[in-house]
């Protein structure tokens, strides 16, 4: 039993890593602009089959496919900001919501009839390593690493760039940032464009080691909702920490109970985090 949990613990704090970086994207759009992205779970789904395109039609090695997938859920989030939220951006949180979330119908839509809701899945496989107890397919460990590195990448981004030091004033205080001559309008673009990509490339990992279909990242985007919650909204760096929380515990809970429970007891620490700590475990910051 002991080596079960073992096992299944690092299994899940390996995937908790991706969580986390899906997790990222939402909580930076949140943070710097205030949105709450309902497209999120359908570019997540658009990044797996980005994946899945390019190992099967190009036979290109996924993980670098990944810069395309990144390429290209940078520049599809510029579009979306652009023609949906711009618009709406200093609109009441119902406007920007439905704004987001006819984005997802209509993505979601397109990606149905091109897609079907067929499962479809990479056909990767890199081996897997052992060590006592606990034997972890490569990819897992490939993408947890992935992760880290785009992690370190937006922390690097955030911190110590000019760009980067201009989404943390915006997102402290836009108009102030504007009376300092930041253009409030292309960083939210760009802070937009980049929460995509960073849900695009979770996607991509995610698509190395599950099955998927254009419905799939419905699921995701509501873990990325907890996991925003437990390392505060708007603390893209604390989504990690929130990501690998959710992990552990969802390889953790099947140790005792069925696997089905393990959503419920998600949402159980959901809202309990709402109501005893909502700032979240490390409070909002970006």
């Amino acid at each position: 039993m002991f080596d079960f949990v073992v096992a299944s613990l690092a299994d899940g704090v390996l995937l908790g890593f991706v969580y986390g970086i899906a997790a990222m994207g939402l909580s930076l759009i949140w943070g710097v602009m205030d949105v709450i992205n309902l497209a999120h779970g359908s570019i997540m789904a658009l990044g797996m089959f980005g994946v899945y395109l390019t190992f099967n039609g190009l036979g290109m090695n996924p993980y670098l496919a990944l810069v395309l997938v990144a390429g290209a859920g940078l520049l599809l989030g510029l579009i979306i900001y652009v023609v949906a939220v711009h618009r709406v951006i200093d609109a009441p949180h119902l406007s920007t919501l439905l704004a987001t979330f006819s984005v997802d119908m209509i993505l979601l839509g397109i990606g149905t009839a091109i897609f079907t809701t067929s499962p479809r899945n990479v056909d990767f496989t890199m081996g897997s390593i052992s060590a006592g107890p606990i034997t972890l397919p490569w990819t897992r460990i490939a993408a947890a690493l992935g992760a880290v590195l785009v992690a370190a990448l937006l922390y690097l981004f955030l911190y110590r760039t000019r760009a980067g030091k201009a989404i943390r004033a915006v997102a402290n205080n836009r108009a102030a940032a504007e009376l300092m001559g930041i253009p409030s309008a292309r960083v939210l673009a760009l802070s937009f464009g980049l929460g995509t990509m960073l849900a695009a490339i979770a996607g991509g990992l995610i698509s190395t080691f599950f099955p998927f279909t254009i419905l799939a990242g419905g699921a995701y985007q509501l873990r990325s909702f907890v996991i925003g919650v437990l390392g505060g909204m708007g603390n893209p760096l604390g989504a990690l920490v929130g990501g690998l929380i959710l992990g552990a515990l969802e390889g953790i809970i099947p140790a005792f109970m069925e696997t089905s429970w393990v959503p419920v007891v998600e949402f159980i620490l959901f809202v309990i985090i709402l109501l005893v700590r909502p700032a979240g475990l490390l409070r909002s910051k970006t």
